[in-house]
């Protein structure tokens, strides 16, 4: 595991995590890895297909637990998984507003959420007939219903055109600026410039 930590962060962390290891039967899946973010940082996660990325931000999000370690969140956050959690009979209008229901969140926003992310013109097709990178978009488009300081992000560029990726890039960066948080698992180089990295 390697880190690298820029210098001109703030000493407010909004998730610290020590120790932390993981079995997969008789096999270390990582052992001994320790995660600290704070405000206007952006963590990337990188290592090969299997190598503990998205089992690492499950933990980070509080939906599982390692054998080892503690994981403290002092902020609220956002988790967009690989899996998008979408369901084939609804549209990204009908995903977006149960959300918004679920966080009261302004009726509004699910507009604005939607033109943020391109997809007004696809807002009423069911994600089942909507191409991999619309249903990329529908998922990430949940990080605008609600301002959260923290973003837990599963290859967020994943099955995204010039244009998605461009989209996802301007996101990461705002909310960093703004004084947000990100952790995000990646393959290869978006342009993004990271206060750490952390390779598993």
């Amino acid at each position: 595991m390697a880190i690298e930590r820029g210098s001109n962060v703030l000493s407010q962390a909004v998730l610290t995590a020590n120790g932390l290891g993981v079995m997969r039967g008789d096999r270390t899946l990582f052992t001994g890895v320790r995660v600290s973010v704070c405000a206007r940082e952006l963590v990337l996660l990188r290592g090969q297909n299997g190598a503990g990325k998205t089992t690492l931000l499950r933990l980070l999000a509080g939906l599982s637990t390692a054998e080892s370690g503690k994981v403290t969140r002092t902020a609220p956050h956002h988790w967009i998984g690989h899996r998008k959690g979408l369901k084939p009979h609804e549209t990204p209008a009908t995903h977006l507003q149960h959300w918004a229901n679920a966080w009261g969140v302004e009726p509004d926003m699910v507009h604005t959420a939607l033109e943020a992310v391109s997809l007004l013109r696809a807002a009423d097709v069911p994600t089942g007939h909507l191409s991999q990178g619309q249903q990329h978009r529908t998922a990430l488009a949940r990080l605008l219903l609600q301002d959260r300081p923290l973003w837990l992000l599963d290859e967020p560029f994943a099955a995204m055109d010039d244009s998605g990726v461009a989209m996802i890039k301007s996101r990461i960066e705002q909310h960093c600026a703004s004084g947000g948080a990100v952790i995000a698992a990646v393959h290869g180089d978006y342009g993004l410039t990271p206060s750490q990295e952390i390779t598993l």
